[in-house]
């Protein structure tokens, strides 16, 4: 009954898939605590306790006419940063909050690589950089820690008013992981390649996230 409350409690506040991530880490502690630390359970609660279902999967891909409005726009009032981290979004599938703490310390453009120390997973991994995304950081200044200096809430509301002002609907900024994730199936990598770049561990999360374009691959058929 307790941690179905905090299920309930919990769905106020984040989405679904958070809840479901953080029910499979008590489930997977009172695992541990009863086959490693000798806790007697006769069964594990969490088990029994029913999941919530996930809606806030999407499959939102932005136009490169929407990506062309969009980054005219933030050319027409001088906001080159909040630039650089659209299409630095677009090159690497990074989150947002990535992107923002992404430090020069972990940059190796030698190695043409971004180290990220502490992500959503909790799991480290290196984003190894395409030709776009070099371009993008080869003009950053590099007179702060931080690869771009623009704030969470600089951009969200920047996002917001770009929304308004070019009429493109329904489009997040995470909608640029799916884009880049889906644009590198697209290229031709393969799955474990994706989510070496991705941070994926989970396939079927993977998956979530590609949206394939049918002409592409009609394209890529023809080809062979």
């Amino acid at each position: 009954m307790d941690i179905a409350q905090y299920r309930d409690e919990r769905l106020k506040m984040v989405k679904p898939g958070t809840v479901c991530r953080e029910l499979g880490l008590v489930q997977h502690a009172l695992n541990v605590a009863a086959d490693e630390w000798g806790y007697d359970l006769e069964e594990n609660p969490a088990a029994k306790v029913r999941k919530p279902k996930l809606n806030n999967a999407r499959s939102r891909r932005i136009s490169q006419n929407e990506l062309d409005r969009l980054l005219a726009e933030l050319a027409e009032i001088e906001r080159q940063d909040i630039i650089g981290v659209i299409q630095f979004a677009v090159e690497t599938g990074m989150r947002r909050g990535e992107i923002l703490t992404l430090d020069w310390r972990f940059v190796d453009l030698h190695r043409r690589t971004a180290h990220l120390p502490r992500t959503k997973n909790g799991h480290a991994r290196t984003v190894p950089l395409t030709n776009g995304a070099i371009a993008v950081l080869e003009k950053q200044s590099r007179k702060n820690s931080l690869v771009f200096a623009v704030s969470s809430d600089a951009l969200k509301m920047c996002w917001r008013r770009m929304m308004a002002k070019t009429g493109i609907k329904d489009l997040h900024f995470h909608d640029l992981r799916h884009e880049a994730i889906s644009r590198f199936f697209e290229m031709g990598l393969s799955m474990p390649e994706v989510a070496l770049i991705s941070g994926h561990r989970d396939p079927r999360m993977l998956m979530r996230y590609t949206h394939l374009v049918p002409y592409q691959l009609a394209k890529k058929l023809a080809a062979m």
